[in-house]
């Protein structure tokens, strides 16, 4: 007995009833042939059914071959394509599509002129986004006849009733009028006559114009897409003496876009550039790092643009969809540092932060701005094996200004702050003695700068050394520790309300 005649039956409280199986519904036109489609359809399947009026002039419209396209990204998961390409443009109106556009894309952005400034009209402008997918052929027949497959082999064939990502409902042409539900875990296959009309397989932007005479024309195409988005990475090694670094930095370009983009002029901006909250985008998905590719060869100029700062790589690289690409953003340069160890209790408790500061001036062997971004740092031990000692991100750091990089808490190093005494001396005023002992347990003398915050109206009037005010609100100590010792730091200061 064959799939048809022996259905898989459920209990008669979801049965449908005689006058819904048999409700009339104008035919999808078959294909001699169902096409078949596994998990996901990608195919385009037999030939289209004809378009609807609105979108009927969006088919078999060119699709202009692309002479360029270069793509600026920016810090905040934004990215700015520009692509020309080579359109030809009939007299009067006619329609132009743009395939391999982003799925992410702002269609608000979107802006097409003519490259060589003759007049060419934008009558209309559409952006298409109803892709294929297994859900959506689903969705478009429902009332329709499909065919199902099972994983024994089983062949259903029915009125598809409905569909959820647990199951599907088939009416069936059995003189009961009964109805099969399956398990979409069971299903092999489902197949469909042909590609409902409206789905295309990417993303597409069209353009109905309006020139004066037909010609070759070039035309730059400009938007905005999520998805695209940058940020530098940095490796500092410290020489042996902790007195130099060799700093080398990558970018790192992530790509989710939806789309793939070859052979583009990239430039990077860095700088807080300022959006108004987005609206949703169509076809906005998240999806995982597929792969990593790294470009070895440096190549990045940089230079001033607005309040920003631009980085153009001088040749052209291609970002894939759902990639992550490394490229050098400039040639590993030496620099001299310092180590800094940095106490300050009231915010560390007793610890201790190891701090490397470097100047970022040519002079220094830098000279370059930085954009924000990650700065690992790392050493040689005594067996000459390079050993990861800390991180921090750093933000942007214009030319000429200090750059601290905050790698960890020393170890042998400890700051301890003990009030000592409050005393009121008014109902606006108090005092209090503040001691703090600095040990050093390593065998090699250090320094510690210890900061103290004070807030309000505050004034020291004792103090066992001297201390530099670094502002409105901090103090600062410079601590000589020798090997193996201890120092100990006083101070009363005055509050007042």
């Amino acid at each position: 007995m064959s799939a048809w005649n022996s259905p898989v039956r459920v209990p008669a409280s979801v049965r449908v009833v005689q006058s819904l199986r048999q409700r009339p519904r104008p035919a999808l036109p078959r294909a001699a042939g169902f096409v078949l489609l596994a998990a996901l359809v990608l195919g385009t399947g037999a030939a289209r059914a004809q378009e609807d009026r609105e979108r009927a002039p969006l088919e078999g419209a060119p699709v202009p071959e692309r002479i360029g396209l270069s793509l600026t990204v920016y810090n905040n998961n934004l990215g700015l394509v520009r692509d020309v390409r080579a359109i030809e443009v009939p007299g009067g109106q006619g329609w132009v599509q743009f395939r391999e556009v982003p799925a992410r894309i702002d269609p608000t952005s979107v802006h097409l002129q003519a490259v060589d400034g003759q007049p060419l009209a934008v009558v209309e402008q559409n952006f298409r986004y109803d892709l294929v997918s297994t859900d959506r052929i689903l969705e478009r027949y429902l009332d329709y006849p499909i065919q199902v497959v099972l994983e024994d082999g089983r062949l259903y064939e029915g009125r598809l009733l409905s569909a959820d990502p647990q199951t599907l409902v088939l009416g069936n042409a059995s003189p009961d009028g009964a109805v099969t539900v399956l398990s979409r875990e069971k299903v092999n296959d489902i197949r469909f006559p042909e590609l409902p009309e409206g789905l295309i397989t990417r993303p597409t932007l069209a353009w109905l114009l309006d020139a004066p005479r037909a010609a070759e024309r070039e035309v730059e195409v400009s938007y905005l897409t999520d998805g695209l988005d940058w940020h530098a990475e940095y490796v500092a090694v410290v020489d042996p003496d902790e007195t130099g670094i060799n700093l080398s930095a990558w970018v790192s370009l992530g790509n989710q876009s939806g789309a793939t983009y070859r052979e583009a002029d990239l430039q990077l901006v860095a700088g807080a550039v300022r959006r108004v909250t987005p609206q949703p985008m169509p076809m906005a998905k998240g999806a995982a790092m597929e792969r990593m590719d790294l470009a070895q060869a440096p190549g990045f100029t940089e230079e001033s643009f607005f309040e920003y700062h631009l980085y153009t790589l001088g040749r052209p690289t291609t970002l894939a969809d759902k990639e992550t690409k490394q490229v050098a953003l400039f040639e590993p340069a030496d620099a001299r540092v310092a180590k800094r160890y940095e106490s300050n209790p009231q915010r560390d408790a007793q610890k201790v932060r190891i701090v490397l500061e470097t100047e970022n001036s040519a002079a220094n062997g830098l000279g370059m701005p930085l954009p924000e971004g990650i700065v690992r740092v790392f050493k040689r031990d005594p067996r000459g094996r390079m050993q990861f000692i800390g991180e921090d991100r750093i933000n942007h750091t214009p030319r000429d200004e200090k750059l601290r990089v905050f790698i960890g808490y020393a170890f042998d190093i400890v700051a301890e702050r003990t009030q000592l005494e409050l005393r009121r001396l008014s109902e606006r005023a108090y005092e209090t003695d503040i001691q703090i002992e600095v040990r050093n347990r390593k065998d090699e003398p250090v320094t510690v700068i210890v900061q103290e915050d004070l807030y309000g109206f505050w004034e020291i009037v004792q103090t066992s050394v001297p201390y530099e005010k670094k502002s409105a609100t901090q103090i600062e100590y410079t601590v000589p520790v020798p090997a193996n010792a201890t120092e100990t730091v006083t101070y009363t200061v005055r509050f007042t309300q």
